[in-house]
């Protein structure tokens, strides 16, 4: 679970740990920041607090007491609105993580680290404290006033307060999440945890640890045990994304597991109960989704009760001003950039650009035209559309003469190109994938690198 907009920070006094963690989580994540001891923190959080801290618990050579770590906590959680807090320690030191634990953080990881495992918890913590964000309604966080999104919002209204299993489907980058986060807001478990799972990210051989736990001694890594994700959401909301690309195998355990309401802890002698709300999402069309071959029909029925439908942002073009000043505000205050007016044209074009990225691309856009507009106004330009596929329904531009300083790099061709799939597979990563003859990994990796 990707977030572009998350800030991290990694505060451990060994410098190649952090930079480890560094090169690992700013693939995924916008700002992920390092420092190496207590005395710059203070200078730091009067810049801004960050979403996430993880925090190693001894800085000076020779302490093993945590203190130093332990006052670090107590300075984080004293924010006004505190970080979540990820307890970086080695083996011999859990029970100290437990201590912190006890003090206000979320999780705590052991060094050295499994790269799945970091990052889950990372997601976790923004999960975590996402949930706890004080919001002006239940569907605060999702913008826009067209019809289509009048609609949306009013079927959270009336789905939310209920126990039904919720479905979510709707292209990459349409806020899928943000709809989930909204339902939970809307439920009676609103205090709870909402607790979001990238299933498509889940290696098949840690699933059933990752979501149902183990037992100290279950498998060779198994050096405690470990709570899963149903168990660590009981009472809440558990957000299983990209549900579509489980493999066979794994949908029959969760089928299992929905179909009992309990799961067993891998080592564990006896199941232990569920209670969590199911809400699950895919980009996968319906066609897809009802093929046996691709997922189960009978896991199918356990997780759509109901069916809400995210619109693209092509089919609510009402919303783009809106949004487009929105990302272009927080951008301009993230960047401490001057403010710039968008000008009439550049509005125009952009309202009828296709957005295969939906909303997800639309922000980066804005990120983009922040950081390159030098001109008074910004322009369409600076958001980097150039070559980019025309809306849907437009008649393909007629073939012509290349201009005067037009882009032939292969950077710029390959943009293009990843452009027009996207917008051909409507914006269904999986498919622009095989489109391209790229792994899905790959093409996040360019969609970063080229702000699509």
């Amino acid at each position: 679970m990707a977030d572009s907009a998350a800030h991290i920070l990694i505060l451990d006094d060994d410098s190649d740990v952090a930079c480890a963690a560094q090169l690992l989580l700013r693939r995924r994540y916008g700002r992920v920041a390092t420092l190496h001891e207590p005395a710059g923190l203070a200078a730091l959080l009067a810049a801004g607090v960050p979403d996430v801290v993880l925090l190693d618990l001894n800085f000076t050579p020779g302490r093993i007491d945590g203190a130093e770590g332990l006052a670090v906590l107590d300075l984080l959680r004293a924010q006004a609105r505190p970080p979540a807090v990820i307890a970086l320690t080695a083996y011999a030191d859990v029970p100290l993580a437990v201590e912190a634990l006890k003090r206000g953080a979320g999780d705590f990881i052991t060094k050295p680290w499994d790269n799945a495992r970091l990052v889950a918890a990372v997601d976790q913590a923004l999960a975590r404290r996402a949930a706890r964000q004080p919001a002006d309604g239940a569907t605060a966080a999702l913008m826009g006033e067209s019809a289509a999104m009048r609609e949306l919002k009013t079927m959270i209204a009336s789905v939310g307060p209920t126990e039904a299993n919720v479905m979510i489907l709707g292209e990459n980058g349409v806020g899928k999440e943000l709809v989930a986060r909204a339902l939970h807001l809307a439920s009676r478990r609103a205090a709870g945890t909402f607790l979001a799972v990238d299933m498509g990210a889940l290696p098949e051989s840690t699933f059933e640890s990752e979501l149902f736990g183990h037992r100290k001694g279950s498998f060779t890594d198994a050096r405690a045990d470990r709570a899963g994700r149903f168990q660590a959401a009981r009472g809440g909301s558990l957000f299983l994304d990209e549900i579509g690309n489980m493999p066979l195998a794994a949908q029959a355990k969760l089928l299992t597991a929905l179909e009992r309401r309990e799961v067993t802890p891998i080592g564990a002698d006896r199941p232990e109960a569920i209670d969590v709300r199911i809400v699950s999402a895919t980009n996968l069309d319906e066609v897809r989704l009802f093929d046996a071959a691709v997922f189960r029909p009978d896991l199918l029925f356990r997780l759509n009760t109901i069916v809400i439908r995210v619109p693209p942002l092509r089919e609510r073009r009402d919303d783009i001003a809106g949004l487009l000043r929105h990302y272009l505000d927080a951008y301009e205050r993230q960047y401490q950039r001057p403010a710039r007016a968008l000008g009439a044209a550049a509005l125009a074009r952009l309202q009828r650009h296709a957005w295969p990225g939906n909303v997800r691309a639309l922000r980066h856009a804005c990120e983009r035209a922040v950081i390159l507009g030098r001109d008074a106004d910004y322009g369409v330009d600076d958001f980097g559309l150039a070559g980019a596929a025309p809306a849907a329904g437009a008649a393909p531009a007629p073939a012509r003469a290349a201009e005067a300083g037009e882009d032939f790099s292969l950077g710029a061709l390959e943009r293009d190109a990843i452009a027009a799939a996207l917008a051909q597979a409507k914006g269904n990563i999986s498919h622009t994938a095989k489109m391209l003859g790229v792994s899905r990994a790959a093409l996040y990796r360019k969609l970063g690198k080229h702000g699509i």
